[in-house]
Order: structure tokens, then C-alpha cells, then sequence
């Protein structure tokens, strides 16, 4: 690789212009989302319910697939609601350099901004699913016991691996823009490797291990047992998942940290 521009070499700047910076991207991105459109952030919540009608059709009706003793569509929407956050912030996210190439290309600015951008607009899609979600819990009369103190963690593992998919396919779609379309397919592929329309307990004793490499996998199901089904996750599955998004976000960090003094040249 070439040398790096003299626009990508670090001037001294304020910590707060830099979050500034970060909040202004953010705004732009919920704005340009909804600004023009009818529903507005209702469109968070209604792709998570057509997916959740659409599953509890062809698996809990016409699969007969388990949901432990939980109405289904609570079951499937518990799981729903964090997967469209990270599938969506990812989708965006992988192409949100090569989107803001104006800024990247002449400006310093610490590049993991613009992603981080991506994710934290994403949030208010979270907060919209996550409302509905609650107002299911009402309808279907479970209540909340101690263990659902437990959702801050998962939601902050949930935001970290989306956090370090995300650094890794950016920097990678500076690179190499096929990845952008390789990311699109694999989240399609990705959505039904992960215990979301169906139970962990499901899966084959053969093929557990394998499920258990999915950092959702730990994520998806704690949800669920402390929200829907009142009771403590199991530690082991949420250990393994913990370790694989700490050792993920981290390496995806120093990948991003490594090659973002390129992207002005690559770009």
C-alpha cells in the first residue's frame, strides 16, 4: 500500500468534536431513514412482526416446532427483535466508508466514527421493537421476575459483536467492494443458523457444538429466559458467546485501527 495522505494524519482536536461529530452522523442517519417516510420508525417494528407472523405460520403451525411451553409469537419476537438490529446495522454499516467517502477523503476524523454511526442509529429501531415487544409481554400476561435484570447485559453483548461485525466488514468493503454483496447473502443465511425460530434444545446433540460458535446463539437465548420463560440463562452457552464477541470486537478493532490510515487512499 501507498503512503497515506497528509489528510489522514492525526491533527489535534478536542475529544468532544470528535462525539459531536458522532451524534451529527447519527441524527443524519435516523433523519434520512424517516424524515420522508409515512410510518416513520414504525417501519422497525413492523419487520420484526411480518417475520414473526410469517414463523409462527410455517414453524409453529405448520412445523409443530417447540417453544418451550411459550406462546410462539412472543418466543419468535424475542429473538426478532435483536437479530433485525444487527442484521440492519451491519447491512448499512458495511457500506457507510464507502457511503461518506466525501468526509473520509478530506477530513481527519477518527474513521470507526462513521460505523459506529451506523449502529448507534439503529438504536432507535431497537427502542421501537423493543416497546412492542413489552406491550407483548402485557398482552400474553407474563410478568418480569428479578431476571430481567439481567437484559442490560445482553443488549451491551448484543451492541458489542454488532459493534465489531461491523468495524470488520467496513474496513474490509474499503478493500475489497465485494464484500458488501457476500455480507448481504451470508445475513440471509445467518438468520436460520441462529435459535431464532426455534430452540437451542432443538438442535441435535451433533450439531450443538457448531451453534454454539454463533456469538448470537448466547445472546439470542438468554433473552429469552429472562424475559419470556423467568429464569436463568444458561451460563455456559452465554460464557462461550461472551468470550467469541470479546475476542471478535477486539481483534476487528486493531484489523480497523490498522488499515483506516489507507482508506482516504483507497477510497
Amino acid at each position: 500500500m501507498s503512503e497515506p495522505l497528509l489528510s489522514d494524519r492525526p491533527p489535534r482536536m478536542p475529544f468532544g468534536a470528535y462525539v459531536e461529530l458522532l451524534m451529527n452522523l447519527t441524527r443524519r442517519e435516523v433523519k434520512g431513514r424517516y424524515s420522508q417516510s409515512l410510518f416513520g420508525a414504525g417501519w422497525a417494528v413492523a419487520q420484526p412482526l411480518a417475520m414473526m407472523a410469517v414463523f409462527t405460520l410455517v414453524f409453529s403451525r405448520l412445523g409443530q416446532m417447540p417453544s418451550g411451553g411459550a406462546p410462539y409469537p412472543l418466543f419468535a419476537f424475542a429473538a426478532l427483535v435483536p437479530w433485525f438490529f444487527f442484521s440492519n446495522s451491519v447491512n448499512s454499516g458495511t457500506m457507510s466508508l464507502i457511503t461518506y467517502r466525501n468526509i473520509v477523503t478530506k477530513t481527519y476524523f477518527p474513521r470507526e466514527i462513521v460505523p459506529l454511526a451506523q449502529v448507534g442509529s439503529r438504536l432507535v429501531d431497537l427502542g421501537a421493537a423493543s416497546t412492542l415487544f413489552a406491550l407483548l409481554l402485557i398482552y400474553y400476561g407474563v410478568s418480569l421476575s428479578a431476571w430481567a435484570a439481567l437484559t442490560p447485559l445482553f443488549v451491551a453483548l448484543l451492541i458489542l459483536f454488532t459493534l465489531g461485525t461491523t468495524l470488520l466488514t467496513s474496513s474490509l468493503n474499503v478493500f475489497y467492494r465485494d464484500v458488501s454483496p457476500v455480507v448481504q447473502i451470508g445475513l440471509q443465511l445467518w438468520l436460520y443458523l441462529t435459535p431464532v425460530a426455534y430452540p437451542l434444545a432443538a438442535v441435535p446433540a451433533e450439531y450443538r457444538g457448531f451453534f454454539l460458535l454463533n456469538p448470537l446463539t448466547g445472546v439470542v437465548e438468554g433473552l429469552r429466559s429472562v424475559l419470556v420463560f423467568d429464569r436463568a440463562p444458561e451460563w455456559n452457552v452465554v460464557g462461550i458467546s461472551a468470550a467469541l464477541i470479546a475476542a471478535l470486537f477486539l481483534g476487528s478493532l486493531l484489523l480497523f485501527k490498522s488499515t483506516d490510515k489507507y482508506f482516504a487512499d483507497v477510497i
